[in-house]
């Protein structure tokens, strides 16, 4: 989730993106992995822009990974193929704190071949720029800070400020997200407005995602039931079960996130008391 949040984020505000990793609000558009001729690894999390002269390639890491330094050289040398005199510029970006030392490396060796990119480490960074910038604001609580609840509530002073309800919105349902990697939901919810973050584009997201889940969940247990009982039977109950389940799982994520109650009930298809139930249990 925090990955392609942070993607939905680089992909909606290049320019703000570019002015903090480039040193100025160059004008990007994206690069679609099939333009590189082979088929991207872990397309999901990757994110290419691209301008007259250059590239730039951002991965977004909620945890270490130790085939980074692979991923990295693999696409400088596909970008290459595809435009061999653009300039790239590859960025990892880790969010969470973590003692790996897999977040320290910053090149990739192999015989005689060796590939340097850039690394940032949130917590490492001083707030300045993402407190100026609109589209890196959901990053600021995951910078330095003595204090992420006060880092949180400077934020939320700031997004009150944003006259444009949609960027609004969609600027705290994901600081709402990111928040969740060093504050606890309950915490988030009393600071952040709810109200505001409903007709996001995060949210649905978040939706969709939970409900696609679910219906995988509920294929797979359907299966299993199917199998095990010998009745088709088994396979339409497994399958209501796992979307059930899919749903009141996305519940609990919206009203962690700070939307009120019915407006979970709607979005779902869950009766009120049906839902209380499950998240009591």
């Amino acid at each position: 989730m925090f990955d392609n949040l942070c993607k939905f984020l680089a992909e909606s505000f290049p320019e703000d993106y570019a002015t903090w990793l480039l040193g100025s609000p160059i004008k990007l558009t994206q690069l679609s992995p099939t333009e590189l001729s082979l088929e991207p690894i872990r397309a999901d999390s990757l994110i290419l822009e691209q301008s007259e002269d250059l590239v730039l390639h951002l991965e977004f890491q909620s945890k270490p990974d130790e085939n980074m330094g692979f991923r990295m050289l693999d696409y400088r040398v596909r970008v290459y193929r595809r435009f061999p005199k653009k300039t790239m510029h590859q960025f990892v970006i880790y969010l969470k704190p973590t003692n790996s030392s897999l977040v320290y490396q910053d090149r990739f060796q192999v015989g005689e071949t060796t590939h340097h990119y850039r690394v940032i480490r949130l917590w490492e960074e001083s707030p300045e720029i993402f407190l100026k910038i609109p589209g890196l604001l959901p990053l600021a609580v995951l910078t330095q800070a003595e204090d992420p609840t006060l880092r949180l509530r400077e934020v939320a002073s700031i997004l009150d400020t944003i006259t444009d309800q949609r960027i609004k919105a969609n600027l705290t349902a994901a600081t709402s997200v990111l928040g969740g990697l060093v504050l606890k939901p309950e915490l988030i919810k009393t600071i952040l407005r709810g109200e505001i973050m409903k007709e996001s584009a995060v949210y649905q997201e978040i939706l969709q995602e939970g409900m696609a889940k679910g219906e995988q969940l509920g294929l797979k247990k359907g299966e299993q039931l199917g199998l095990k009982k010998g009745e088709q039977l088994g396979l339409k109950k497994g399958e209501q079960l796992g979307l059930k389940k899919g749903k009141v799982e996305i519940a609990q994520q919206l009203l962690n996130r700070g939307m009120a109650l019915e407006e979970v009930v709607s979005l779902t298809g869950l009766s009120e008391q049906e839902l209380t139930q499950e998240l009591s249990n």
